[in-house]
C-alpha cells in the first residue's frame, strides 16, 4: 500500500492521491482509469498516458516493436501534420494538411520545425537525407513502417487527424503514448488503452519467445502511475 516516506518528495496533492491507490496492485483497466479520473491532480486538462515494458531486446534488430494505431477517440491533442510532395500537394490540401509543400519546404526545416508529424510521398525521400540528422533525432523522419512514407495522402493525413498514433520501443524496451485526456469519458479511455495494447501485441517480433508484455502502467501527466492487466 502506500508508504509516506517514499513520496515526501512530490506535492500534496499526488501524496493525497496516492494514499488512495495500491502501486502494487494490478488493476482492471476500468478500475484504474476510474481511480486516475477522480484522483485529478493538476489544473490543466492532463494527458493520460500509457507506458508499456515490453520483453523485447532493444539492440537486436530483429525485436523491435514499431508500427501505428488509430484509437477510436483520439489523443484528446490536434496534430499539425506537414505533407512533403511534388505530385499530391492538392489532394494534401483537401485532406486537411496543415502545411504543405515541395522541395522548398527542405530548407525551412533546416530552420524551424513547426509540425507534429510529416508526411512524404517517396519521390521525395531521396531528398530529404539532407535533413535526416535533424528530423531523426526528434522522431520525425516519414518511414514506410509508420505509414508516413505513402502514395496514398489523404487516408494517411485524415487518420492522423483522427488521432492516428505512432509508437516505437525505447533503450529500455518500453513502449510509450498519450492514449487520451483525463476529462474523456471512462468508456472512451478504456476503448483506447484497450486499443493500443491489442496494437502492441499484433506488433510482436516473431522471435520473441515467451511472455512479450511484461507490465502495464497508465498515469496522467501529473498522476500517480497503475499498473493493469494486459
Amino acid at each position: 500500500m502506500f508508504e509516506p516516506r517514499k513520496y515526501m518528495k512530490y506535492g500534496k496533492k499526488y501524496r493525497a492521491a496516492a494514499e488512495k491507490m495500491d502501486k502494487k496492485k494490478i488493476y482492471e483497466i476500468s478500475e484504474a482509469v476510474k481511480l486516475i479520473k477522480e484522483n485529478k491532480i493538476a489544473k490543466f486538462d492532463e494527458s493520460v498516458e500509457a507506458h508499456i515494458k515490453t520483453n523485447v531486446d532493444p539492440k537486436k534488430g530483429d525485436q523491435q516493436v514499431r508500427g501505428t494505431v488509430v484509437l477510436p477517440h483520439g489523443t484528446g491533442k490536434s496534430k499539425k501534420v506537414a505533407v512533403i510532395t511534388e505530385t499530391a500537394q492538392d489532394e494534401a490540401k483537401k485532406a486537411g494538411a496543415d502545411i504543405v509543400g515541395g522541395e522548398e519546404m527542405i530548407e525551412k526545416i533546416t530552420k524551424k520545425i513547426d509540425f507534429d508529424v510529416l508526411v512524404a510521398t517517396p519521390e521525395m525521400m531521396p531528398k530529404l537525407a539532407k535533413v535526416a540528422k535533424i528530423l531523426g533525432p526528434k522522431g520525425l523522419m516519414p518511414n514506410p513502417k509508420t505509414e508516413t512514407v505513402t502514395t496514398k495522402i489523404k487516408e494517411a493525413v485524415e487518420s492522423l487527424k483522427k488521432g492516428k498514433v505512432a509508437f516505437k520501443n525505447d533503450d529500455s524496451a518500453n513502449v510509450h503514448s498519450i492514449i487520451g485526456k483525463i476529462s474523456f469519458e471512462e468508456s472512451q479511455l478504456v476503448e483506447n488503452i484497450k486499443t493500443f495494447i491489442e496494437s502492441i501485441e499484433k506488433a510482436r517480433p516473431t522471435t520473441i519467445k515467451g511472455k512479450f508484455l511484461v507490465n502495464i502502467t497508465i498515469c496522467s501527466t501529473m498522476g500517480v502511475g497503475l499498473k493493469i492487466k494486459s
